[in-house]
Order: C-alpha cells, then structure tokens, then sequence
C-alpha cells in the first residue's frame, strides 16, 4: 500500500464480498487481515479481488528485502535535486514578479501541486476513473462530452480546496503568528511532505506510522459517500477532505498566512498544479499503462520530498539559521561580499542595493550604532523579497523603491542570520569586536 486511503480502499471492497466476516487492513503494517467463510468465498477470489485495485498480495511469511542500490541511488537524487535547486536558488524564480503584500510563493505551491498530483492519482485515481469514464448516454454525446466528466470533477475539487483554504487562512487571521510561529509552520508542513514522499518509495516503512491521517472513521464516511455519488461535481467537492499527507501540508501552510483570501489563494493555485495531470487521466486513462503510473508514482514521490526539504530549509531560515542544508552539504556559504562601512559621527554607515534573488551581507563593529541604507531600485522588489526579519535586533523591514533606512546597534559578537518572510532568501550580519575595514 502507498497511502492510508488503500486502508479504506481494500476494506470497502472486501466488505461488499459474500462470504467475508471481516476485513480490516494496515498501512503501517502492510497487512491485512480478513475473516471469511470458506464455504461461500476463497482465499484465492479474496486474492483476486485486491489484485484487480492493483495491489500486490504476497504471502504472511513474506519478507521483502530492501533494494540497497535503488535507496542509494534514489536517495543521491533527492539530495542532487535539492541542492541544485537551493544553490542557485531556483525556487526564487517562482514568486511572484510584482511586489504582492500576502504572496505565499504562490509559484512554489503551484510546482508542489504538479508533483502531487502524482499522488493524487495514486490515491483517487480509480475514484477519478469511475466518475470520468463516459457510461450509458455519455457517450453519445460528441467528442466534447468525453471532456465534461473530468472537467466537473476537477472543478470540484479546485473549490473544496480553495473553500478549505479561506477557512483555514480565516482562521489563522484571529491569531497572531510570531516569526517562530511562522518557522515552526514551515517545519512541519516540510517534515510532512518529506515522509509522504518517502512512504510512496517505500523504504522505510516504519515511518508509515507518522503519515498525517484522518481519523478513520471519517475517512471511511467520506469514501462510502464519495461511492454512492454519481456527480463528478459532487464526488471532486468532497477531494478537499481527503485523508492526505501534501494536501494536509498545504493547509498547514494556509493556515500560516493569517488571511483567509491568501490562504483561498494559495490553496487555489495549488489545486490547479493538480489539475493537468489529474484531468489528463480522466480523459486519456485509456492510454496510460500500470507500468507508465508506476514509474510516474516514483518521480512524483521524489519530487515531493525535495520541495518538502525546501520548505523545511526555509524553516531553518525563518528561525535565524543562515545557511540552508543544501549549501552545508555543497559548501556554499551563500553570502555576497560584504559591504564597506563608513564612520560618519560615530555612526556606521552602510550602503547596500537590494537584488530580486539576494540580500546583502554586512560586517559591522559591536557597540556602535548601525544606519544601514539599502537601495530598491525598479524592478527589485518581488512577492518574497520585499519584507525581511532580522531575528538578533527584533527588526520587520518592508522595502518600497528607492532609499530604505534599517537602524540598530548590534552588542554581542558573533554571526546573526537574517531572512525574507518566506524564509527562502536568506544572508548575514556579522559583528566583530574589531573596526571592520573601510
């Protein structure tokens, strides 16, 4: 099984069977366990009847040795991935391009629904299938009428998405999210993508039991709701409320925008990074064979632990860590030249140009106040960079073109992070004890 949804899915179908008592079955273990009578059923129809939802039965004695060379180089991936796409922050490139007050990297979110959807398929694809295949009249409807299904389908799901996003951003308006809040959010949202992913590789299936999971009573109501519903419309709404790992993540995060138009927002663009392929199975399942879904599942899953780890690492940002794990593990400091200083009436004077992907890094003298002056020029200022934390002196800067005026007086020595609000663009105060060089 790759998701706890396939708890749901087996038993459904093995408790509709004539003959079976019971029939419960475990993501964490991978089992699952069946009372039946024999007289009236077999163990081998039993057998069939998992086989046909495409799951692999094996015996209890069964115990699968791990594939050490696939792990090794599956995981050499992930790692590439990230650090690639961290050290040249490419990421960066997704904001948006116009200054927007409550952009979530809504850029980011889209790319994270893309890879997903793979996940999606995993978990509704057959729920997709029944409702998007032309039956009875449909089918005399013209070309067109092969499109309507799916469409309606994932038109329901974008709104039960984007309805649960402004519900959770409303909710998050009425509490007051620190700066560690916002940290912690990331953190978690990131550590729950990063072991959904690794689940659907199936590596190290003790980390099943920490699969974020609806209670399975719910689960079960919703999935035998969404079976006698006949409307894709209908059947898409109740997607928004399905038991998973990302989409649960992304609510996480729209709950951290405090606003529930930015979490409808974030939460809409996600959905429809879903959407293409979500749709292109609806309408094209024909042409798509167990094994192109199979290794379809393998890539979406390792897409999804790098933008977990990314998510992660702008955590790590947001709560003053200077340097991403990706630039630990290549090297890279991630820091510009540091900017001279000028001594004007006992005041030191530093003068920085704001870049859309970077900030600057600054060394300055403990002890002796700090007028740091950074230039916006047109064109600088995106959705991510334009409003920065400097954790160390308590400071929340937002930019506007032209001169930008940061005051403070640094007294510890030492190395002080500091970041966007997102956490993806991060750089460096360093203070000395010594007078830094003109």
């Amino acid at each position: 099984m790759t998701c706890i949804n396939c708890e749901t899915k087996i038993e459904r179908r093995l408790r509709k069977t004539v003959g079976v008592e019971k029939a419960n079955a475990s993501y964490n273990e991978g089992i699952a366990v069946v009372t039946y009578h024999s007289d009236i059923v077999s163990l081998e129809k039993i057998t069939a009847l998992i086989e046909k939802l495409d799951y692999q039965v094996l015996s209890e004695d069964f115990r699968e040795k791990p594939n050490m060379h696939r792990m090794i180089s599956v995981l050499a991936v992930i790692v590439a991935i990230y650090v690639i796409l961290e050290h040249f922050k490419l990421l960066n490139l997704l904001v948006p391009s116009q200054l927007a007050n409550e952009a979530m990297g809504y850029g980011m979110l889209f790319i994270i629904g893309l890879a997903t959807s793979v996940h999606c398929i995993a978990m509704c694809g057959g729920i997709n299938l029944s409702q998007c295949l032309p039956q009875g009249s449909d089918k005399k409807g013209g070309r067109l009428s092969a499109f309507l299904p799916p469409l309606l389908y994932n038109a329901g799901r974008v709104f039960s998405y984007t309805a649960v996003g402004f519900t959770v951003g409303a909710l998050g308006s009425t509490i007051t999210f620190t700066n560690t809040i916002q940290a912690a959010l990331k953190f978690v949202a990131g550590v729950f993508m990063v072991i959904m992913g690794i689940n659907l590789l199936g590596f190290f299936p003790w980390l099943r039991k920490w699969n974020p999971r609806m209670p399975k009573f719910i689960a079960q109501r919703i999935n035998s709701e969404k079976s006698q519903s006949k409307a894709p419309l209908i059947v898409g709404l109740f997607n928004g409320f399905m038991p998973c790992g990302p989409l649960q993540a992304m609510q996480i995060y729209a709950l951290s925008t405090g606003n529930p138009f930015a979490g409808a927002l974030s939460m809409f663009l996600f959905s429809i990074g879903t959407v293409p392929l979500m749709f292109g199975l609806g309408a094209f399942s024909s042409w798509m064979g167990k094994r192109f879904m199979d290794k379809a599942l393998s890539v979406g899953a390792v897409l999804v632990v790098v933008l977990g780890l990314s998510m992660f690492s702008q955590g790590l940002g947001l709560s003053g860590f200077g340097q991403s794990p990706a630039d630990s593990i290549s090297g890279y400091t991630g820091e510009i030249q540091s900017e001279p200083v000028i001594m004007e009436n006992e005041v030191q004077v530093v003068n920085s140009t704001l870049t859309s992907r970077s900030y600057p890094a600054i060394t300055v003298q403990a002890g002796l106040p700090v007028k740091w002056v950074i230039d916006a020029p047109q064109g600088s200022i995106n959705g991510c960079n334009n409003r920065l934390f400097i954790r160390e002196y308590g400071i929340e800067h937002t930019f506007t073109l032209g001169e930008n005026i940061i005051e403070f007086t640094p007294e510890n020595e030492g190395t002080f992070s500091y970041a966007c609000w997102m956490g993806m663009i991060r750089s460096t105060i360093t203070v000395v004890n010594d007078k830094p060089a003109l």
